[in-house]
């Protein structure tokens, strides 16, 4: 890679000042922000509890057992095996284990795999915007550009418009990356919406990428993976972990399915990354995903469950401080706008929560195009997590509390 190529990759993921310094993200800012302070950290979206015990304890059987060694490249048999059934099963999708599937080092590896082998310079990546933030890195390390779909703030929570997907999109666009359930706003798109990006990748025959990692984790809404709609099969890779399913985000598990064209692309990419990954895990994995017991899936109901009641307590109390939440209907996230607490910035405002509230939290448009028309809509908009124990939450709450009735700092 040339030093002028890695200068736009560091600027697109906002690791150089205007200087051509090298400089820290906002993410590392508010969790130092968070160890210097003792303030919870509602920024870091992790589980602060493990996944089911018998997952861990077919781990571990692996790894006494002896299958401690490389594993075969595109994944362990039983990984391709499962993953092809979770996704008849869930969604009546056909997918042959044998040349449709790839097991990855986490989804953040499939996804930068997969637009590393499907996009190079002179194509356009369209993603929705707010993005996860590796999406723009991967894009940039490919040569492609970047485009963006808005997702708009309306009573309803963030949405779609049709306009805005036809926009997007043109002659050179090669991939769509749909993110839903969508971090950071915690919308799940519906069908029609999902119908408008698939109308058009159509259209363009482009080729839709998903990011599927909160396929599970919903409140009131459902889950429609793109490769289930009419003539997407065939142009969908759909991408997918146990981190957040499983609550196992440190095993880095993840996989893929599409077309088999695709993914031997993909896997071309994916051998001079990581190779292969996570070997034992692999196994306790594809114990999940098989569910033959049914344990897991009982435990991911009652995490789904959890996870909706944690998010209106965090809501509840973001709303008593001044905030205003958008309700998501997925994830573990909740982004809520900061105006009424006097701040027209985010940031600033994030950088004065812990001592305010002993709250860290995240700036929204830190997942936004610096300077663009979504970080211009969003710019007072902050994200929390709700990933954490209901006393982790009680406490925030109480700290959110103090906020209530008070201006800005110093005002």
């Amino acid at each position: 890679m040339s030093h002028g190529h890695w200068t736009d990759v560091a600027r697109a993921v906002g690791l150089l000042a205007p200087d051509g310094a090298v400089s820290s993200t906002i993410f590392a800012e508010m969790s130092a922000l968070a160890t210097r302070t003792g303030a919870v950290n509602l920024g870091q979206g992790f589980p602060d509890v493990d996944g089911p015990a018998h997952l861990k304890a077919a781990a571990i059987a692996a790894i006494e057992r002896g299958d401690n060694q490389y594993p075969p490249g595109a994944g362990i048999p039983a990984l391709l095996d499962a993953v092809a059934t979770h996704q008849r099963r869930c969604y009546g999708l056909e997918v042959d284990p044998a040349t449709e599937v790839l097991v990855t080092a986490g989804a953040t590896e499939a996804l930068a795999a997969t637009i590393l082998a499907l996009a190079g310079p002179g194509d356009e990546v369209v993603t929705l915007e707010p993005f996860y933030d590796s999406y723009t890195a991967a894009i940039a390390l490919s040569g492609a550009t970047h485009r963006t779909i808005p997702l708009r703030p309306t009573p309803e929570g963030f949405r779609l418009e049709a306009a805005d997907v036809e926009a997007a999109f043109s002659p050179r666009t090669r991939l769509a990356l749909v993110n839903s359930p969508h971090n950071p706003t915690g919308t799940v798109l519906t069908a029609d919406e999902l119908s408008l990006i698939a109308r058009a990748a159509i259209a363009h025959d482009a080729v839709v990428v998903t990011d599927e990692v909160y396929e599970h984790l919903t409140y009131d809404a459902q889950h429609v993976p793109m490769a289930t709609l009419p003539g997407m099969a065939e142009r969908t890779v759909t991408i997918s972990s146990a981190g957040k399913t499983f609550s196992f985000t440190g095993w880095k598990v993840g996989w893929l399915h599409g077309p088999a064209e695709l993914v031997t692309a993909v896997r071309t990419v994916k051998q001079f990354l990581t190779y292969v990954a996570s070997g034992p895990f692999q196994h306790a994995v594809a114990v999940g995903l098989a569910d033959e017991d049914g344990r897991t899936g009982e435990y991911v109901t009652g995490l789904a469950r959890s996870l909706q009641e944690r998010r209106d307590l965090l809501c509840g109390a973001l709303t008593e401080a001044g905030f205003a939440p958008v309700v998501p209907r997925g994830t573990y996230f909740v982004v809520a706008d900061g105006a009424g607490l006097g701040y027209e910035d985010a940031v600033d405002l994030c950088r004065d929560l812990p001592k305010r509230a002993g709250v860290v939290a995240i700036p929204v448009t830190a997942f936004c195009t610096p300077g663009g028309e979504v970080a211009r809509q969003l710019r007072a908009y902050v994200r929390f997590t709700y990933v954490k124990h209901e006393a982790t939450l009680e406490q925030a709450a109480r700290g959110l509390a103090r906020l209530g009735g008070q201006g800005r700092l110093g005002g």
